[in-house]
């Protein structure tokens, strides 16, 4: 058995984040295990059609919003990194049952939302090269959380099959608290109010599908037009441009239809579907990607439980972060984003929840042995 002070279950913003926020206070005793074999979580940029592998494009969280996500904003600056603010110049584009398209004037968002070059996979890249000591483990999924008296045992199997056993003093779990539930198991139990309310809290991006279309040039701005459009026809509900500055151009949407009818038709018919209306929306220009795809949350074990499929839209009120009383009070924190007060479920509740778990870690200090 291999021992650390701490244990972090998830690769994602807030594990990583979590890693960097233990070093900048001294603590290097820790191990970051991540189920996927890359890092990123929910975060995940593609390069797509493009030989700059640099140009990459938001299948997963794409926007954060600087004047009300300080910490966020901070956090981005400090790491050297560039927002700018997504495209909103021109018309929008609606569309309704059976009616034809309208076009209509657009609107910008206040405060502007806005996006990193390179996608959101920059800031966990970022975060990653700032890790001076890192001890992170990808392909290592976490399938057994125990306690023996005083010892904590964090048991999985890593991407070649083998047994792995961690023994910890503190434990934090930056996964969605659903998740846990599903594929954690607790010994003992946790109390049976929270673990009802970690599987009552709904997963963002669980229940939702993204495609990206990617051209050799944003033609829609020259014909007046934002990139944006809503569709009560489908199959993407919302679409935006996912363009980058100076390169790579692109559209993004959101798929309307249920996870369940998604499953029935496969990724081949998606994209066949989604290109079809962006020729409705945008005209024949918008039928010729250089590149396109699709990324389907539900289908992803490490993302989506069964619970998930039937969620509404929406982000849900954070719940209590680990139990108050019993074993592992004071043990255990969940600092994945749906966690977080203030934001949960976006990329700043992934920062807010993780530092208000790092900070309830390091106020406890290590365990000394008996």
């Amino acid at each position: 058995m291999t021992r650390a002070r701490i244990a972090i279950v998830g690769g994602g913003l807030a594990g990583l984040y979590a890693a960097s926020l233990l070093e900048q206070h001294g603590v290097h005793d820790y191990v970051l295990l991540e189920a996927r074999g890359d890092l990123g979580g929910r975060i995940l940029s593609v390069a797509a059609g493009e030989a700059d592998t640099h140009v990459r494009f938001d299948l997963g969280p794409t926007w954060f919003w600087p004047a009300i996500q300080p910490q966020l904003d901070r956090l981005v600056r400090d790491l050297g990194l560039a927002p700018f603010a997504q495209y909103e110049s021109g018309d929008m584009l609606v569309e309704r049952g059976g009616l034809p398209v309208q076009r209509m004037r657009g609107y910008a968002n206040a405060p502007p939302s806005m996006r990193l070059p390179g996608g959101m996979a920059a800031l966990t890249g970022a975060l990653r090269q700032r890790l001076v000591r890192p001890n992170i483990l990808a392909g290592h999924v976490v399938r057994e959380v125990r306690m023996h008296g005083a010892q904590m045992e964090v048991n999985g199997v890593d991407a070649q099959g083998a047994s792995f056993s961690w023994q910890v003093d503190h434990l934090l779990l930056a996964l969605p608290p659903r998740l846990a539930m599903q594929t954690l198991a607790f010994d003992p139990p946790l109390p049976s109010a929270l673990a009802s309310q970690w599987r009552a809290t709904a997963t963002w991006m669980a229940p939702h599908a993204k495609y990206v279309a990617v051209y050799a040039a944003p033609f829609w701005r020259e014909h007046g037009l934002s990139g944006e459009a809503r569709s009560g026809r489908g199959p993407m509900a919302e679409i935006h441009d996912a363009s980058l500055p100076g390169a790579g151009a692109a559209l993004f949407g959101f798929l309307g239809m249920p996870a369940q009818l998604r499953a029935t038709l496969g990724e081949d018919a998606l994209r066949t579907h989604c290109r079809a209306q962006l020729v409705r929306l945008f005209g024949e220009e918008a039928g010729r990607p250089v590149a396109e795809c699709v990324k389907d949350w539900a289908a992803d074990p490490f993302t989506a439980t069964a619970n998930d499929l039937h969620a509404g839209d929406g982000h849900g009120q954070a719940p209590a972060a680990g139990p108050d009383a019993g074993p592992w009070a004071g043990r255990l924190a969940g600092i994945g984003s749906e966690w977080s007060p203030q934001f949960p479920g976006y990329l700043a509740g992934a920062i807010e929840a993780a530092e208000a778990g790092v900070a309830a870690v390091l106020a406890r200090g290590p365990r000394r042995a008996a």
